[in-house]
């Protein structure tokens, strides 16, 4: 780059949290200022300057070189050596590449598996912990939504967002990638549960050359049913149109999950439009649907008490239906009057965050 380090503002840093704070998903500041660090480690100072003055629209590298005052070419460069590491995002508009600047969740995170070493994970979950997970997961819409275990739901009608196997049959060339959050948690000696890394299943609907992780439909669909198997609960991003990975959760591991297990934010995840309920008559007392809820919904209850679901805390994942041998939870489905559906696609959900955190549109 052409401008020299010692040229550029000594707060570059500090723009570049203004910028993705106005973000619709949010990156606040937190009172440890940990997220200068996590920033030093993603972007070079150039980047950081160039990535500063961009937003969540879509602009071609002139008009950003123009704004920073840089040879377009230069930019340009820049621009898409970002993109590649996932700290932008690019699309081509007809002749010419558009670039955006990313969110720091759901997006420049979880392209950092190259990257990610013990500091990273480390300064990740100090972000997190002082105050990033309350400040990206509290606010509304959530960033990711339950899907309900396959066969959980008892009845014909089943809106399609609600299908976790009809959401993954919607692509046509499929990919598996491992699990970041079990990653980050290997990395910092944390991890509390055995589940299969390789469990983040990614798909899109155009025709693609073939890449490293791509897999066929078939070992998707087995994915999808052992994580069902092994407790896993789905979640995909919340909109109903442009859904194109379904992440399988632990409670342990899992961000999102973990604003709710570790971070106290109940609203972490959207849930789904279900809720279990319990026949205490027939229920055995086995408890196996407690160790199979990753949100601590089932607790063991005083002997000879019935178990109860905390409904406050269920997510209405049904991996507690699909587990009991004797029939003896169900999900029902709630009130349309308590019923909350995603936003119809991404730029409808950017809008309405966007509005819920009281920012310009």
């Amino acid at each position: 780059m052409s401008t020299p380090e010692s040229a550029l503002p000594e707060n570059i840093y500090e723009r570049l949290i203004d910028a993705l704070d106005a973000l619709p998903n949010g990156f606040p500041r937190t009172r440890s200022r940990v997220e200068i660090q996590l920033l030093h480690k993603l972007f070079a100072p150039d980047e950081a300057l160039i990535a500063s003055l961009m937003s969540r629209h879509e602009e071609t590298p002139d008009v950003i070189a123009q704004r920073a005052g840089l040879p377009a070419a230069e930019v340009k460069a820049i621009l898409i050596t970002m993109a590649k590491r996932g700290l932008l995002w690019c699309a081509k508009r007809g002749r010419e590449m558009k670039f955006r600047l990313a969110p720091f969740i759901v997006g420049i995170y979880e392209a950092q598996m190259e990257v990610l070493d013990q500091e990273f994970a480390l300064l990740f979950e100090e972000y997190m912990s002082t105050g990033g997970a309350v400040g990206i997961m509290r606010p509304s819409p959530a960033l990711h939504r339950v899907v309900p275990t396959q066969g959980t739901i008892k009845t014909d009608w089943i809106l399609p967002y609600e299908d976790v196997k009809a959401i993954l049959l919607e692509g046509r060339v499929f990919s598996v990638r491992d699990c970041i959050c079990r990653v980050q948690q290997d990395l910092l000696g944390k991890r509390r549960c055995k589940h299969e890394l390789a469990s983040c299943l990614s798909f899109t609907k155009m025709e693609r050359p073939p890449r490293a992780g791509d897999i066929p439909i078939e070992q998707a669909l087995k994915i999808l049913n052992d994580a069902e198997t092994a407790g896993l609960v789905h979640t995909v991003s919340n909109v109903v149109e442009g859904v194109f990975y379904i992440c399988n959760c632990c409670g342990c591991c899992c961000g999102i999950l973990r604003g709710i297990t570790d971070f106290g934010i109940e609203t972490s995840v959207a849930r789904s439009n279900y809720y279990a309920v319990i026949d205490q008559e027939s229920c055995t007392g086995c408890m196996l649907c407690s160790q199979r809820c990753q949100v601590h919904a089932i607790a063991e209850p005083p002997s000879g008490e019935p178990v109860v679901i905390d409904s406050v805390k269920c997510i209405g994942c049904g991996l507690c239906v699909s587990a009991c041998a004797t029939e003896s939870i169900r999900l029902e489905r709630k009130k349309d009057a308590q019923a909350v559906h995603p936003p119809k696609d991404f730029a409808a959900w950017e809008m309405a965050r966007l509005k819920d955190r009281g920012l310009p549109e």
